[in-house]
């Protein structure tokens, strides 16, 4: 079984090239204490990504992040709900709609933003139609409103334990867009490091 995991990791860490192409769209990279997402900002965003922010007029980003459904949702945050969380079980999604950029919703310090060539941004958004259970009417299933006010969480598809986090996911997310980052990480600062290294080298491309 640890070889297992461990050969899983090691798949993981495989860091994909970047996606090639000039600057199509930014995207931002946010770490909320131990919590890590992505946001797009509307203008550059497909309809199937927009829809997410049904009834959120006049938002100019859209940010997503991942957790374990019972904990997030429900708020449950209880020791066994915390224990269970650790095993496979059903996950959710966080999208908060932004009137204003991240960096004046989360401050400037937690946030990266990141640019990605049209290729990244059609994987993006193909990795985010995805992300959502689908309900009758052919829309992302929520499955209530979200804690801040813009924000609503729905059914996410893929599972939550104790090796795929919120942080994962953020990684999985960035790689989607065609960023090269690992996706080994189970903690925000894995993230954000990587995200900060590559707006480094970003600034010195420009």
């Amino acid at each position: 079984m640890l070889a297992g995991v461990a050969a899983a990791l090691a798949d993981c860490a495989s860091i994909p090239p970047p996606a090639a192409g000039p600057v199509a769209a930014t995207i931002t990279i946010v770490e909320r204490s131990w919590h890590t997402d992505v946001c797009l900002n509307t203008a550059d965003a497909d309809a199937w990504v927009t829809a997410y922010a049904r009834g959120f007029d006049g938002a100019r980003a859209l940010c997503f992040g991942f957790g374990e459904r019972q904990y997030v949702v429900r708020g449950d945050h209880g020791v066994f709900t915390m224990l269970s969380a650790m095993l496979p079980s059903r996950s959710a999604l966080l999208m908060t709609a932004l009137r204003d950029t991240p960096a004046a919703a989360f401050g400037a310090a937690n946030v990266v933003p990141l640019g990605i060539a049209r290729q990244g941004l059609t994987g993006l958004e193909a990795f985010l139609r995805t992300a959502t259970e689908i309900d009758d009417a052919g829309r992302p299933r929520r499955l209530a409103s979200g804690p801040y006010v813009g924000s609503v969480y729905f059914a996410a598809t893929a599972t939550y334990f104790g090796l795929y986090t919120c942080n994962t996911w953020t990684a999985d997310a960035m790689r989607a867009a065609g960023l090269p980052v690992s996706d080994a990480v189970l903690f925000a600062g894995g993230v954000m490091r990587q995200a900060r290294a590559l707006a480094a080298a970003q600034g010195g491309e420009r």
